[in-house]
């Protein structure tokens, strides 16, 4: 579904990602893990279109995407849902779920959509007249997942979900993630929680500075040595 070859990008003169490889098969989640500051959010910028790599290729069902701009890219249905959630605080719920269902692929259809959306976060339904700047992390995430949604993705991009949430709402969190990839929904899921990115993810990426240092089924990167020492502290 999504290949990528080889890609390098660069901020200014900093090499960020260096020959960073990847596939995606449709219908699976893909876990890229790694610390802070490794290249996690590069990439799926890179993907995005939002940056472009100075050489390689990014293939989308066998189309290089590197000179598309961003919005074909997300018109195309790879939808991005950004670290920190990025919502648009001075705006209501319905609203925030309105303009994530403004595309082409999405706008005929986004009034039922909504109503899909309601139901899978229920909690959006009682806030929906609420400015998103007002509602708890646990509920922006849930906005901003929602949101992404809307845009009716093929593929969505999910960048630090888990990030400062209560132990509580991450299980919530990842179990709304399997949810919507059981439904046909394919993911790619970047995480510095990686003993719960790996535990319901179909394969893995280990990247650590620019580079993919280690792949493999989930299951088998969450008994890897190295995963363990470095991550995990076992």
């Amino acid at each position: 579904m999504l290949e990528i070859r080889n890609i390098q990008v660069s901020y200014a003169e900093a090499l960020i990602l260096r020959d960073v490889s990847l596939s995606l098969q449709e219908g699976h989640i893909l876990s890229v893990v790694g610390a802070n500051g490794a290249g996690k959010t590069t990439l799926l910028n890179t993907i995005s279109g939002l940056l472009r790599p100075s050489s390689g290729q990014i293939l989308w069902q066998g189309s290089d995407l590197v000179s598309r701009s961003a919005y074909e890219i997300a018109a195309d249905g790879i939808v991005q849902v950004p670290e920190g959630r990025k919502l648009f605080s001075r705006m209501t719920v319905r609203e925030n779920l309105l303009i994530g269902g403004s595309n082409f692929r999405a706008r005929s259809e986004r009034l039922e959509k909504i109503k899909e959306m309601y139901t899978l976060f229920p909690i959006l339904s009682e806030r929906k007249e609420q400015l998103s700047g007002t509602l708890s992390g646990g509920e922006q995430q849930m906005l901003a997942i929602a949101r992404g949604l809307m845009a009716r993705p093929r593929l969505i991009m999910l960048d630090e979900p888990s990030l400062g949430l209560a132990p509580l709402v991450v299980k919530e969190i990842f179990l709304t993630i399997q949810n919507i990839n059981r439904q046909g929904l394919s993911v790619i899921l970047v995480e510095q929680n990686i003993v719960n990115s790996l535990r319901i993810g179909h394969y893995g990426y280990v990247i650590e500075n620019g580079q993919m240092v280690l792949e493999g089924k989930a299951e088998e990167l969450l008994r890897n040595e190295h995963t363990r020492k470095a991550y995990m502290g076992l």
